[in-house]
């Protein structure tokens, strides 16, 4: 049976003392993804309204995801300045851009405000925030139910970027009623980002002063069996997320807006759907890891989710791609929790944060990288490239990971304890 979502909480002892941090994290995370998951779908629509071109609009979003990139890199060494005080300032800093891009009075304006306010685009959070809490969260639960606890952790977040979707319909609903122009409805959008990052902020605020404690010593290298190991993966991620920089929520937004003409509303909906399909997805992972094992479940719900994307490049409707696009995220977000449980399964406790920060930062700089390819693609070569291209970097990884990784089984799935 599943653990329930705060069992993964519920190991140390004294319970009470050791959940609500637990709670304060899950929560902040929750309100970053809906902030995550509305700006995601209304800033490739934003930046085309104010004028940008296909090109300039895929640098912004690579800007964004390179600031986030950078803070994620900067995560690894949280500890050294404390946890709570990294995790508080970067979600403060990252509001900002709810504030200043609709100042942005020009595009090099636009490109500083999201590198340095960590804008994302991509409609899904894998910053510095989610460095720090992936590195946590072993922590308070066996290596048994760990594939299951990151399982309702990306349940959470994906739920929230469902709700966020959803009110990226904010524009067109306070037009309709006549409260703001639709540029007005875009601004009182981006100020809702703004004030759900703040509230993330106030929740870490609350979490125990001794995530801010200065370790007991100088850092420790990764051992050499651990440096081989996260490299090896890593090299394999930043092909998955090259492809995945090709496929940003701001630039598939795009891509629906400019083929279907079907507005933000429609397009928030869609997204809104797609994410609770991705959260429902993750407690299937989980099952299904526990049968077949994590590699074999990263794969083989991997690769079938890009052929129904290189199906929807082509769909001459937009019922048939909402459909396709809908199948796609079904099974797209499975592997997260098994490839979560594989990494820090690999690893020493005291080398998690910095393997995550590795494997964020990579998976980061893939995605930084894609947008801006990805913008010039499109205006080059046709709307759906992006697509397509996007889909067979994602097949490639899944390929070179099965053969690279297939035989390596972890304590949990009936192998060595690995160290």
């Amino acid at each position: 049976m599943a653990p329930a979502p705060m069992a993964i909480a519920a190991r140390p002892n004294p319970p009470d003392a050791r959940q609500a941090p637990i709670r304060r994290i899950l929560a902040a995370a929750f309100l970053r993804s809906v902030a995550v998951g509305m700006v995601g779908v209304l800033l490739g629509i934003w930046l085309a309204r104010r004028g940008l071109p296909p090109g300039a609009i895929g640098e912004v979003v690579a800007a964004g995801l390179g600031g986030t990139a950078v803070a994620a890199a900067l995560a690894g060494h949280s500890e050294r300045i404390g946890r709570k005080r990294f995790l508080i300032s970067q979600t403060l800093l990252a509001a900002l851009a709810g504030i200043l891009l609709p100042l942005a009075s020009s595009p090099a304006i636009a490109l500083a405000v999201a590198f340095g306010c960590m804008l994302n685009g991509m409609g899904k959070d894998r910053g510095a925030a989610y460095v720090i809490e992936s590195a946590l969260l072993p922590e308070y639960v066996g290596k048994k139910t760990q594939t299951w606890a990151f399982a309702w952790y990306t349940l959470l977040q994906d739920s929230g970027y469902a709700v966020g979707a959803a009110l990226a319909g904010l524009p067109a609903w306070t037009t309709a009623a006549g409260w703001t122009s639709l540029d007005g409805g875009f601004r009182l959008a981006f100020g809702c980002y703004a004030a759900l990052l703040v509230l993330a902020a106030l929740l870490y605020a609350g979490l125990p002063a001794a995530l801010d404690a200065p370790p007991a010593g100088p850092p420790r290298p990764l051992s050499p069996a651990t440096r081989q190991r996260v490299f090896g993966l890593s090299g394999l991620f930043v092909i998955d997320a090259l492809g995945g920089g090709f496929l940003t929520a701001a630039l598939v937004s795009y891509f629906l807006d400019v083929r279907f003409g079907v507005g933000p509303a429609a397009i928030g909906f869609l997204y809104m759907a797609a994410r609770l399909a991705n959260a429902a997805s993750h407690p299937a992972s989980a099952w299904l890891a526990g049968r077949i094992g994590l590699i074999n479940t990263m794969v083989f719900t991997h690769i079938p989710s890009s052929l129904f994307l290189v199906a929807m490049a082509f769909a001459p409707t937009f019922p048939l791609a909402a459909t396709l696009f809908l199948l796609r995220e079904c099974l797209v977000e499975m592997d997260v929790p098994a490839r979560q449980s594989y990494v820090m399964s690999m690893v020493a406790p005291e080398e998690r944060t910095v393997v995550s920060s590795i494997t964020s930062l990579v998976r980061q700089g893939g995605w930084a990288v894609g947008p801006a390819i990805a913008g010039w693609a499109t205006a080059g070569l046709a709307l759906a490239a992006p697509l397509v291209v996007g889909a067979g970097l994602k097949i490639s990884y899944d390929l070179l990971l099965f053969a690279a990784f297939r035989r390596v089984k972890l304590e949990q799935e009936g192998g060595a304890t690995v160290r």
